[in-house]
């Protein structure tokens, strides 16, 4: 350690941590965007609706089969085109929309089969209880069913949170510069690939490591609940 330039580090943190910004930003909207459309995909496949159920049956499985660096790329250079074709006006959507547009839609089919084993694990005798006692549908899924189900995945919901945090950094891929891919770029320009690539690796060890120590406090929680 002893060529370790540890000014490389603190002159450059301020870069760093606008990429590490950025990552954390796509995460947070991944994360809501994804758990809203996925607890609507959930719902979609348990209904009894033949046509919506296949749908989101078909969504799921498209997009637990396919890369996501495949959708970043799609997303980002077929988008444009598909908006020229309906508008006549072809419209560029940037590397950070896509970024937003891709981890929400994407996401959204793990958070989906993770909200719909949520829901299957209410019992059905509250779930009729709720209807005995007038509730329409959406208010026995919106007052009963959804909050314990949102408790009970809670841990797991999180897990993939931190799943999602550590994809970030594919946007490399379109362009966007996020926390991996800002210490990258300072590293090929002053040749300094220890410091930057180790500062990562520490950043992302603390934050992974300090969420899935409270993955595994909310475990405990839901278990005593249970």
């Amino acid at each position: 350690m002893s060529g370790f330039d540890w000014n490389e580090i603190w002159s450059n943190w301020p870069y760093l941590a606008k990429g590490l910004q950025y990552t954390v930003q796509v995460t947070v909207v991944g994360t809501i965007g994804g758990v809203l459309l996925g607890t609507l995909l959930a719902l979609m496949r348990l209904s009894p609706i033949k046509p919506l159920s296949l749908f989101a049956a078909g969504y799921v499985n498209l997009f637990r089969s396919i890369p996501l660096v495949f959708v970043l790329l799609a997303f980002y250079l077929i988008a444009p085109i598909l908006i020229g074709f309906f508008t006549g006006r072809p419209q560029p959507v940037g590397a950070d929309r896509s970024a937003y547009y891709t981890f929400t839609i994407f996401e959204a089919a793990f958070f989906s089969e993770i909200m719909r084993s949520g829901i299957q694990s209410i019992p059905r005798g509250q779930v009729g209880a709720g209807y005995a006692m007038g509730f329409t549908y959406s208010q026995v899924m919106k007052l009963i069913v959804l909050p314990q189900a949102f408790r009970n995945m809670l841990p797991v919901l999180l897990t993939q949170t931190i799943v999602l945090f550590q994809d970030v950094s594919l946007v490399y891929a379109i362009g966007a510069t996020d926390f991996f891919g800002a210490a990258d770029k300072v590293s090929n320009r002053d040749f300094r690939p220890t410091e930057m690539y180790l500062t990562v690796a520490v950043v992302y060890l603390v934050i992974c490591f300090s969420l899935s120590r409270l993955v595994k406090l909310l475990q405990k929680k839901v278990a005593i609940i249970r």
